[in-house]
């Protein structure tokens, strides 16, 4: 009796848990996006910011599917509040794509984010299907094939930029004491 009891108990518990720290990180991408950035003067005047490397180091440390929710509300709220609403399904949709790869990638064959190089290919693997999904979002919104292609560039310095970051920070939390015990 005391373990069914004791059950019902722990997943409740372990469910709040993963809803408070889902809400952080989709927090940490949103100010790293909001705060950390600044716009470009080219292509469709989009912006370079942290909440990139934010959504990598969060689908590498902890999984796809934080990975995924984070990126995607910590975005798309960014979209929502500043100023940039015609993006925010796009924005929602890519970046819930590219962190459900990235931790995807970084969580297979047994791995936990804890292979660098399989991080790295994670990144690298989910830049093209971001770029192509907010490609064909602006090729909808401005009914025009060529237009988006002036965002490309951007896009790529924001994900190698993104990359740059995010690797050498998981590395050096991998080997703090919550990692090592929790994961």
């Amino acid at each position: 009796m005391q373990n069914i009891h004791r059950q019902s108990y722990t997943k409740p518990r372990t469910n709040t848990f993963d809803l408070v720290m889902t809400s952080i990180l989709a927090a940490l991408v949103f100010v790293a996006t909001m705060f950390i950035n600044f716009r470009l003067p080219f292509g469709q005047g989009g912006l370079i910011h942290l909440g990139t490397s934010m959504l990598l180091i969060t689908s590498i440390l902890f999984g796809p599917k934080k990975g995924a929710l984070a990126g995607a509300i910590g975005m798309g709220l960014f979209d929502i509040v500043g100023g940039w609403l015609i993006w925010a399904p796009t924005t929602i949709i890519s970046r819930a794509i590219q962190g459900a790869i990235v931790g995807k990638i970084a969580w297979s064959k047994g791995h936990r984010g804890d292979d660098v190089r399989l991080n790295i290919l994670a990144a690298v693997v989910a830049m093209p299907v971001m770029m192509a999904v907010y490609y064909i979002g602006q090729a909808i919104m401005f009914k025009n094939w060529v237009a988006p292609m002036a965002s490309i560039p951007g896009d790529i310095i924001q994900n190698v930029i993104g990359l740059l970051i995010a690797i050498p920070v998981c590395i050096v939390m991998k080997k703090t004491p919550y990692f090592k015990k929790n994961f």
